[in-house]
């Protein structure tokens, strides 16, 4: 277990966290005016290998060498010259700080953290952290890496941490991630309001896992599983990919799941490491597309029905007796900006037939794919 310190006086700034994978939908804008929730779960953290934050710099102002040292291979419009290293909590984890009044950028309903800092240290008043809160952002406090100082609870500075879970502990406690959910909006005058939609995690998971199986691809089509693993990802590759065998066959692999002869296999991430799942014999031919473990773990072992949230406790394992959950009234759609951020980090992306892609998504999002 850690806890962050303030670098100008010492003082904690946050409760006891374990280290956990940065999400998927970290960096995720869903819709407008929805009310997202926490992105990390209570007593973790992850820390974001990519610049955030101010200051901001347009595609056009980025030489394509300095670009590719940032391992970005294709245009993009805007790129932060923010510190890389940003620690991501949860809003309540934090500890001895304040908001800054004059640092109160956002869109419309809170904080976005786009001018910079908006939280200072309590005792010394060094600016620690962006509060994030605003609509249609998962509500996160990211400390400032160039602020605070990571320590373990014992006072050291070791990062030494306790051992990962195994797969197969995954395989039996793991937490799946539903495929669709109640989503609250913003400043309804007639009380809370919500509808059901597609899991925003699951748009920025297949947005990102689309990517690298158009990276995998070698252009030709590509074939994913029935069921649900096909209405998520299937129209969108055959949009995407052009007609014509042969086809690449996709499969679902990791724990509980051994690999089968197939061209791509698409494989969890582990939620503390990161690490993707790979087979037990090495040399495999099939191409790893990763997915977060939570919505791996469901398209690999379906539950058969979605009970409704309810108030009250039930023992693990059993189900209320209610109707299934309302499914969307749309086809499911990928994140576009999960899957242009994935795509642009590709080498892949520098064939001509997929930069085409990135660098124009328009004509896709009409046709309902994003």
């Amino acid at each position: 277990m850690f806890v962050f310190v303030c670098r100008g006086c010492g003082a904690e700034l946050t409760a006891p966290l374990s280290r956990v994978a940065l999400p998927a939908h970290t960096r995720q804008k869903y819709g407008n005016g929805h009310q997202l929730p926490v992105l990390m779960e209570s007593g973790t953290f992850a820390e974001d290998p990519e610049p955030w934050g101010p200051p901001w710099r347009r595609g056009d102002e980025i030489q394509p060498g300095e670009a590719l040292a940032r391992g970005i291979h294709a245009p993009v419009q805007v790129l932060s010259d923010g510190a890389p290293g940003s620690i991501v909590i949860a809003p309540g984890d934090a500890r001895g700080t304040v908001l800054i009044p004059e640092r109160a950028g956002g869109y419309c309903c809170g904080l976005d953290g786009a001018d910079g800092p908006n939280m200072a240290c309590a005792v010394c008043g060094l600016h620690v952290a962006s509060r994030i809160d605003d609509c249609s952002l998962w509500q996160a406090v990211r400390l400032a890496p160039d602020a605070v100082r990571r320590l373990t609870v014992d006072g050291s500075d070791s990062d030494s941490d306790s051992e990962p879970l195994t797969w197969a502990e995954l395989l039996e406690g793991g937490k799946s991630t539903p495929p669709f959910e109640p989503i609250a909006r913003w400043g309804n005058r007639l009380g809370p309001d919500h509808f059901w939609s597609w899991s925003p995690q699951w748009e920025a998971a297949v947005g990102q896992a689309l990517a690298h199986l158009l990276a995998a691809s070698h252009g030709q089509p590509v074939t994913v599983p029935d069921g649900l693993a096909k209405e998520v990802f299937q129209r969108a590759l055959d949009a995407l990919l052009p007609p014509g065998p042969p086809a690449r066959r996709a499969v679902l692999a990791g724990p509980g799941r051994p690999a089968t002869d197939a061209d791509i296999v698409l494989v969890p991430t582990h939620p503390e490491t990161g690490q993707m799942w790979t087979p037990g014999s090495p040399g495999s031919p099939a191409r790893p597309v990763p997915l977060p473990f939570g919505v791996w773990l469901w398209l690999a072992f379906p539950k058969p029905h979605l009970p409704p949230p309810a108030s009250g406790g039930l023992p693990d394992g059993v189900l209320r007796d209610d109707p299934s959950a309302p499914r969307p009234r749309y086809l499911f759609r990928a994140d576009a900006g999960a899957f242009h951020h994935a795509l642009v980090r590709l080498p892949a992306v520098r064939s001509p037939w997929l930069r085409a892609i990135s660098e124009d998504l328009v004509p896709y999002k009409r046709a309902g794919l994003f």
